[in-house]
This record gives C-alpha cells, structure tokens and sequence, in this order.
C-alpha cells in the first residue's frame, strides 16, 4: 500500500510541476524574487523538471541541479546537458542516513544553495536545513521558500505531501537552530493566499486546476504590484535566506 501512495504522489507531484512549467510569469516572478541573492557557485536542491532552472542556465549562471527521484533526474540531464554552466545533477535526498558518505565531495562547495517548494515535503526539515549547511562555503547563502499558514493547508496539500506549511517565525527558527544568521525574510505572492483557499478549501479541489493556473499566470504582472503594495507583509508562500 505505502510504494501504491508514493506512487500516485508522484504521479500527482509530476503532473503538478508539468503544469506549472508552462507557467511562465509565475516562475520568472518566482527566479527574479530570489536571484538578489545568489551568487558564485550555485545548488538547486529539488529541481524537478527544471521550472526555475531554465532561468539560470539561460542566464549563464555556474549551477548543479539536483533532486530525490532518478526519473527527474534524468529528465534535466535531457533537457539541459548541452548548457556550458551546468556543473551537473545529482540523485539527492537531503536527509538520507549515509549523506555525510554519499557528498562529503560537495561539502563546502556552493556560496549557494536553494530549495523552492521543497522544505515542506521533508519530514525531518531540522536535518535537511542542517546538510544543507555542509554544503555551503562559510559566508554561504541558503535560500528556502515554503508554503505558508498552517491554517492554509488543504487537500491539494495532502495530494503533494505536504508535511506542513510555515510562516516568517516557524521557518527563521529552523535557520536560528542550525547557526545561520538571517539576511532576509518575506513573503511572496499575497493574491494566492485568495486562490489556495478558493481552490483547496471551498471547491475542495485536490489538485491544482490547470485554467485556474493559466489564468493566474497571465495576471502575474498585476500580482507583482499588489505584493509591493502590501510591502510583502503576507503571501502564499515564505522567503528567508540565511548566511552560513
């Protein structure tokens, strides 16, 4: 029964990422809101289909890419090995048992390393801040950004795994916990706090709609705005970006 779930999240999981893809105001909004600070020699951890990667690589940004399952895996080498500042992709699960074996060869080797949408899935998410630590140089930056607001969480939630969603204080504790000292936090993307609760809650949908992200994704333009207006003080999800 348990490999038949995971199975099906996937399956979910893939779907999802593949609809996001083609959204491409959403994931330009999402690259520019944490590009300020990357720097150097980047990791992405959980790349999946390569949503926020493209813009890297398009940029000529020097970045390894990364992720849990081998089918992503070898989705990115596809799609990006021909790319001069691809430094690689790695099958990496952040808290596996053997990490310290398996990647003492990265060990202080990034002065980067982020994870989108990625935190919330990992249940034990104090040992994921913490190997993430090992492999940043000192003066490193990690950049997380999660779901936020508990109270948010829904059926599409449950159908991506989610163990949990956060806010500024739930997630900067993480960060304080494991010795990084916080550069920035905010959140991101205040108008789909309206449109998780729509969907999730009132239609009680368990995935997300494809119109209703096409639609999102067109008034990206006017969302970004209405962040500024709101000075990023609520948003779907939650930014922080820590220093090693």
């Amino acid at each position: 029964m348990e490999e038949i779930k995971h199975k099906e999240i996937d399956q979910v999981g893939g779907d999802t990422l593949d609809l996001i893809k083609d959204a491409g105001k959403f994931n330009r909004w999402m690259y520019e809101t944490i590009k300020p600070h990357c720097k150097g020699n980047i990791l992405e951890i959980g790349s999946g289909v390569g949503n926020i990667s493209d813009f890297f690589l398009k940029d000529a940004l020097p970045i390894m890419l990364s992720d849990i399952r081998e089918g992503y895996c070898r989705r990115l080498r596809e799609e990006f090995n021909d790319n001069k500042t691809l430094k690689g992709v790695k099958l990496m699960d952040l808290t596996d048992p053997e990490f310290d074996n398996k990647f003492k060869d990265l060990f202080n080797s990034f002065d980067t390393v982020f994870a989108l949408n990625v935190v919330e899935h990992i249940y034990d998410d104090n040992l994921a801040l913490a190997n993430c630590r090992k492999l940043l140089k000192e003066e490193g930056n990690l950049i997380i950004l999660v779901p936020s607001y508990q109270k948010l969480y829904n059926g599409i939630d449950k159908s991506l795994d989610h163990y949990r969603r956060y806010n500024k204080k739930t997630l900067s504790t993480l960060f304080v916990n494991n010795n990084y000292k916080i550069q920035s936090k905010q959140y991101f993307n205040f108008m789909g706090i309206f449109a998780w609760f729509i969907s999730g809650k009132l239609q009680k949908n368990e995935s997300i709609p494809g119109g209703q992200m096409r639609l999102y994704n067109m008034l990206v333009p006017v969302f970004k705005i209405i962040d500024v207006l709101v000075f990023r003080t609520w948003g779907l999800s939650t930014v922080i970006v820590g220093r090693k």
